[in-house]
């Protein structure tokens, strides 16, 4: 299927500056991507989405959501449909980080992380394939974690791991459901990336310990992430659908 000329893409999660949300919907927009943004804070959206327009030359609009919940997703979403052009793609990138062990885990940790990384995926993948399915075009690409595929072994642990492996199974899921449409589905598994989802800013040091697992000589940007995202979206990857791009440095070989 052809893409219609001007066409949008929603990421969640894209506000932070040093987030691969935001460094995904700028690496976007230069490649003409018209832009929705779906994060916490409605003023931090709309902002974003003002310096993107401005710094591109694309049309941008900003939606603040909770994630977690479905009347505000479905809401946002309405919000950018009616905005922007044709939404082809849609980028779940929200996530939050959760490195507490699980003997000190507390019920409500657990829900707070599967609610954001599991269920936010799904309430916007939802909404968005509505009106994929009408078009029959549709982009989706989820970020898991090599998390997931590892059982932890990285700065967050079980109700992450849990939430982000929910995201593959999601993924391969849609992807089946879909496909009739037009629509793909893709999960990206981000191995170390120097993000704050990271515990913070990561030090010299820290950056030398985790690429001793590496076959890479470094940790992963957010534009690593960002360049696997446009491509999972590009006309190009359409005979790609239900599968696991692991962009990790060759921590996770499978």
């Amino acid at each position: 299927m052809t893409f219609p000329e001007s066409r949008t893409a929603i990421v969640t999660g894209a506000v932070s500056e040093r987030g691969i949300g935001r460094a995904t919907v700028n690496y976007l927009a230069a490649e003409g991507w018209n832009i929705g943004i779906i994060d916490l804070d409605d003023a931090a959206c709309k902002l974003a989405a003002k310096e993107i327009a401005a710094a591109f030359g694309v049309q941008a609009h900003g939606v603040g959501a909770n994630v977690a919940s479905e009347a505000e997703v479905r809401a946002a979403i309405d919000e950018l449909e009616a905005e922007l052009p044709q939404i082809v793609a849609l980028a779940n990138v929200a996530g939050v980080s959760s490195p507490i062990g699980y003997l000190e885990l507390e019920p409500a940790e657990w829900d707070r992380v599967l609610n954001i990384n599991l269920n936010g995926v799904h309430y916007a993948t939802r909404r968005v394939a509505e009106s994929m399915v009408k078009n029959r075009i549709g982009r989706i690409v989820n970020i898991s974690s090599v998390s997931a595929q590892r059982g932890g072994g990285t700065f967050s642990k079980t109700p992450y791991s849990v939430a982000k492996a929910g995201v593959l199974g999601l993924t391969r899921a849609t992807a089946r459901e879909l496909g009739e449409y037009d629509i793909t589905v893709n999960a990206i598994s981000p191995g170390p990336i120097d993000t704050d989802i990271m515990g913070g800013t990561l030090s010299q040091e820290r950056k030398d310990e985790l690429t001793k697992d590496l076959v890479v000589n470094r940790v992963g940007s957010t534009r690593d992430i960002a360049a696997a995202i446009a491509f999972l979206i590009s006309e190009d990857s359409g005979y790609i659908s239900g599968q696991t791009l692991n962009v990790d440095g060759g921590l996770y070989m499978h």
